[in-house]
């Protein structure tokens, strides 16, 4: 018993160390702290009592609490309270946190304490937070995974989204850009009759007209609704000369995207004075733009951040979420997993051939930036590490414009149909590291080039040898319904290795309707029959579906997403409920939900349990007069 305690004890320390809170052993290196807790016996004798670890980050003080078996994690009592009588203090993890709060809070001068009952090992366990207040009254709080979302970074939104169940600055912020994202689709549609495909060209273009106030190119005030030089005019000029200031070459990719803005000077209702407006509907979009935008984008720190999180709100309502343009905007929670998962490294190249608004592109190049400061790494990933195709003309502006807008890296992207591209071809970039969101649902028999699973074969195709590739496809994609799709499965394990499918949130994609998965692997070495590939189910990843908000990231993602990762670069052990690990074949279903089974021995509480169910049932039916049931 004491060897498995100090294994907890361990594996708590680990946990703490992985999600960088330090807290001290047995006891406390803060005065106060220490002090109060040499009479803090669990027995109440007033004597010295210690939890396992204790410490203070910013102003709350974390304690835990751990013991070695789940069985052992709290006691109830007949009103559903925590007991507080001295056995079940002394025995369970919950209820004993909850005394060393309750003490430290009479005890000492500090206001907020978060304690920790833990149970269980690596693999099996449960983490239950309380806070309790300065006159010890205490709310018990929703289980965690690991202890990330109580260090100094992430510590204050949990205490002001959890706790105090108000909103964070974030929070604010996405509301305020999700009523612009809005009044600015609805105003689009009321002033100027513009397609769904037009709306996101019209904002990126009078976004990137507005850079060329900066160098005296363009100003607001011009645009007067003269009709002998229109407004749509002066716009397509001053982006005419951001697109030569932004050095985008060759002339053929340039006059590519100018060709796309024709849209902002040939579309007449937009170009001619509105009469409720009293201007032109442009002169009206390019206000708002300013005013909402485009002064947060130049004022605020996070500014590149901002201008992405409008755009992509805005181009969610371009079509309802884009489908109407055959567009399935990947999140960015995703897109930003995709970089985490395969360890982005500042010296990758990255390639996306179905890039869309360039969604991986950008969170790549923010993910490597971040790790060099090295001003010539700086320099070479935006102009040599980011490439990416588009099929679609107006996705392909749109996508080389947002990169623009959000600080560039625009320098390979290349307007082309990825599956007419030779993969030996795109291997010669020397791509390190693929990501893909194709297109869903277009495969068939007629046209098994279009099946998902077809598009991720040629990309692993075009990554060099122990590249990684990592795609979103829907679930069925990892099925094989068809023959074609099995025999590409089976080429796939020929040439490639399969590391592992992640089984995502159902509305991930929400209101799309597709039930996706992530599925990784290393391009250019043959799959080993004994190789080992997780399936996790992570289908419960911290995000909701909210009225009129849509998918909403609620406080819990972080810690779901830090297990998640934990998990996948084998730095614990998990439930085979999460995550299964074993050998393939190509005709399997590779899926979780296909490997997984119940490892979960059960244990005398489940045992009594059962046997009570089965005698309230017998004495039922006996009672009803149904005796003749159990004769047999």
């Amino acid at each position: 018993m004491a060897k498995k305690e100090i294994l907890t004890d361990l594996w708590v320390y680990e946990m703490l160390k992985e999600a960088n809170v330090d807290l001290h052993p047995q006891g406390s290196n803060i005065k106060e702290i220490d002090n109060a807790l040499k009479s803090a016996s669990k027995a109440g004798t007033g004597k010295v009592g210690f939890p396992e670890y204790c410490g203070v980050v910013k102003d709350f003080v974390l304690l835990i609490e751990n013991k070695s078996d789940v069985s052992l994690h709290f006691k109830r009592n007949e009103k559903d309270l925590i007991c507080n009588e001295i056995p079940s203090v002394k025995n369970y993890a919950v209820n004993g946190a909850l005394f060393y709060g309750k003490h430290l809070a009479q005890k000492t001068n500090y206001k907020k304490f978060i304690v920790f009952g833990v149970s269980g090992n690596e693999k099996r366990h449960k983490i239950t937070p309380i806070f309790i207040d300065e006159r010890g009254g205490y709310k018990e709080l929703d289980d965690v995974e690991t202890f990330t979302l109580f260090n100094e970074k992430n510590i204050d939104e949990y205490y002001t989204k959890n706790i105090l169940k108000e909103q964070t600055p974030e929070d604010k912020t996405t509301e305020e850009i999700l009523k612009d994202a809005k009044n600015l689709h609805e105003d689009l549609r009321n002033y100027g009759s513009i397609q769904d495909k037009d709306k996101p060209l019209i904002v990126s273009g009078i976004l990137l007209a507005l850079r060329e106030m900066e160098h005296k190119g363009f100003s607001i005030e011009s645009l007067t609704g003269d009709q002998s030089t229109t407004d749509g005019e002066k716009i397509y000029e001053a982006i005419e000369k951001n697109l030569k200031r932004a050095n985008v070459s060759p002339q053929v990719k340039k006059d590519k995207l100018l060709s796309q803005f024709l849209v902002i000077k040939d579309t007449k209702a937009i170009n001619e004075e509105n009469e409720y407006l009293k201007k032109t509907p442009l002169k009206h979009f390019t206000d708002f733009l300013y005013e909402n935008i485009y002064k947060n984008i130049k004022y605020i720190q996070s500014a590149e951040d901002y201008l992405g999180r409008f755009y992509g709100e805005f181009m969610s309502y371009s079509g309802g979420d884009g489908q109407s343009l055959g567009i399935v905007l990947t999140p960015k929670h995703v897109t930003e997993l995709f970089c985490d998962l395969v360890e982005l490294k500042p010296s990758d190249s990255i390639l996306d051939p179905c890039c869309g608004t360039a969604g991986f592109l950008i969170a790549s190049m923010h993910n490597m930036l971040q790790k060099t400061d090295s001003p010539e790494e700086q320099k070479n990933i935006r102009k040599n590490q980011l490439h990416g195709l588009e099929l679609q003309p107006y996705m392909f502006t749109i996508a080389t414009t947002n990169m623009i807008l959000r600080g560039d890296g625009k320098s390979n992207l290349e307007q082309e149909d990825f599956l007419k591209f030779n993969s030996s071809l795109l291997q010669e970039k020397g791509c390190t590291i693929g990501m893909m969101n194709p297109p869903y649902s277009m495969g068939s028999k007629n046209n098994t080039n279009l099946y998902e699973i077809n598009f991720t074969e040629h990309l692993l195709n075009s990554i060099v040898q122990d590249g990684k590739v990592i795609v979103i496809v829907p679930q069925s994609s990892m099925t094989g319904k068809t023959k074609e799709e099995q025999a590409i499965k089976e080429n796939i394990l020929k040439h490639h290795t399969l590391e592992g499918v992640i089984t995502l949130n159902k509305n991930t994609f929400y209101g799309v309707g597709t039930n996706p998965c992530i599925a990784v692997f290393t391009a250019g070495v043959p799959h080993y029959k004994d190789k080992k590939v997780k399936f996790i189910n992570f289908e419960n990843d911290g995000f909701e579906v909210q009225k009129h908000r849509g998918l909403v990231e609620t406080i819990h993602a972080k810690d779901k997403k830090q297990h998640l990762l934990d998990v996948w670069f084998n730095r614990i052990e998990a439930e085979t409920k999460f995550c299964v690990k074993t050998t393939i074949e190509p005709e399997d279903e590779w899926l979780h939900s296909f490997y997984y089974f119940n490892d979960e021995i059960p244990n005398a509480d489940d045992f009594e349990k059962t046997i009570a169910n089965y005698l309230t049932f017998e004495l039922n039916m006996v009672l009803q007069g149904k005796q003749y049931l159990f004769d047999n």
